[in-house]
């Protein structure tokens, strides 16, 4: 019986046209993020399994990798079989994503590092997920992160290095939706939710894109919230509304928002408006991002002709103090670089002009090595390949491979004047 031979669940092979227009895309994220003043990192694909597993990343803790220890005796096997605790066997595990290492990096690291710090990681990550049409168990992620600025400057410059990067790409169109967790918390204080509940009900609120309003409400009361605070929040979903939330400023915030919430949080979020576009910034009440270490602003990036979000962030100024036994301020944005990529042509990355030299059996090699040399001198990129019988497959399996251009080579072509290009 033959064996399988595609590549793991949730995983995947990308062809040089492929892997081409990835690389021109990632160069262009690097160069944009680097042009704005941010350093790149690199951390190891495995962190310790107890830091995985500090309650630093949310959710998606359950969906991380171990990795087994070597040479496990055979009573601690027995042990933990018994228990059902696979988990102790493990001392590593893949990462989940790059915030967690960079938090361990930067303790690490802190005594070699500017007072603020600005990073960039672009990395593969792995999660256990259940795979299905944009959502892989291996995916790179890019990040821009910014620690030891706690004024609202990291805010400012996370976004606009993020929408740049967006723009260099050819996305345009697109929108930060943006909250903070601590309008969020005083939101639900005024509902009348106690605050052993507001872990539970965020996740809850968090499906409100899928389920909608009604579907909130109805998952909330079955699981036995404070039923006031489920009502009040009802009310407001269903309140009549006047005034749609943009241009991004104070009095936007404060009608998409219950009577009650601190003005000064709304003052202080509102101010992005004075250093970003307030016509690309979009307040949503109830964006929550799902990770738990988020502790002030949030964000994702929206655009018009998609649903899903294709990338965001968020301030997290308590998750370096895990490793410091200090706070340290942190805010750091990733994009969804999977996501984007799978949306953009190869012709909107730029790829460079490559050209397919298709020569005769009489062709020597001398010959062309020097034709070739000369092309990749003057910025071209070249393949050799000996022409085929059947010409059309040949030409149409280069085209695939990101090849724009051909031209037949002779025993009597020997510079660049000889040539005569065609369009693939």
């Amino acid at each position: 019986m033959a064996q399988a031979i595609t590549p793991p669940r949730g995983m995947r092979d990308f062809l040089p046209a492929e892997k081409a227009a990835r690389e021109r895309a990632l160069g262009i994220i690097r160069t944009s993020y680097t042009a704005h003043g941010f350093d790149e990192i690199e951390t190891p694909v495995m962190e310790d399994i107890e830091r995985l597993h500090s309650g630093l990343g949310g959710d998606n803790e359950k969906l991380s990798f171990s990795v087994l220890k070597r040479a496990i005796p055979g009573p601690e096997l027995a042990t933990a079989a018994a228990n059902d605790d696979p988990q102790s066997l493990a001392d590593l595990g893949l990462r989940f994503d790059l915030t967690v290492p960079l938090a361990r990096f930067y303790a690490s690291h802190r005594a070699e590092l500017p007072s603020v710090f600005r990073s960039i990681q672009i990395a593969p990550v792995w999660r256990a997920e259940r795979p299905q049409k944009g959502r892989y168990r291996q995916f790179v992620q890019c990040d821009i992160d910014i620690i030891g600025e706690k004024s609202q400057l990291a805010e400012a410059e996370i976004i606009t290095a993020t929408l740049a990067t967006l723009d260099a790409l050819g996305l345009e169109g697109c929108t930060i939706r943006i909250n903070d967790r601590r309008l969020l918390t005083e939101m639900l204080n005024v509902f009348g939710f106690g605050a052993a509940e507001h872990p539970q009900v965020l996740i809850t609120v968090d499906k409100l894109d899928k389920v909608g309003p009604d579907g909130v409400v109805a998952e909330l009361r079955e699981r036995g919230a404070t039923p006031e605070a489920v009502d009040a929040l009802d009310a407001f979903f269903h309140r009549v509304t006047t005034l749609e939330f943009n241009p991004f400023g104070v009095r936007a915030i404060t009608k998409a928002l219950p009577h009650g919430v601190d003005e000064v949080l709304i003052a202080e979020l509102a101010a992005l408006a004075e250093v970003v576009d307030p016509e690309l910034l979009v307040f949503d009440p109830f964006l929550v991002r799902g990770m738990g270490y988020y502790t002030g602003t949030i964000f994702e990036i929206a655009h018009p002709d998609f649903s899903f979000s294709l990338g965001g962030g968020g301030r997290y100024d308590g998750m370096i103090g895990r490793f410091l036994g200090q706070d340290v301020p942190a805010c750091g944005f990733s994009i969804g670089f999977e996501r984007i990529v799978d949306l953009l042509q190869a012709e909107q990355i730029g790829l460079p002009d490559a050209l397919l030299l298709l020569h005769e059996s009489d062709a020597t090699p001398a010959q062309l090595l020097g034709l070739k040399t000369q092309l990749i001198a003057a910025g071209t990129r070249v393949r050799l390949e000996r022409r085929t019988k059947n010409t059309k497959a040949q030409l149409d399996r280069a085209a695939a491979s990101g090849y724009i251009t051909f031209a037949f080579v002779t025993s009597d072509t020997h510079d660049m004047a000889d040539l005569t290009p065609k369009p693939l």
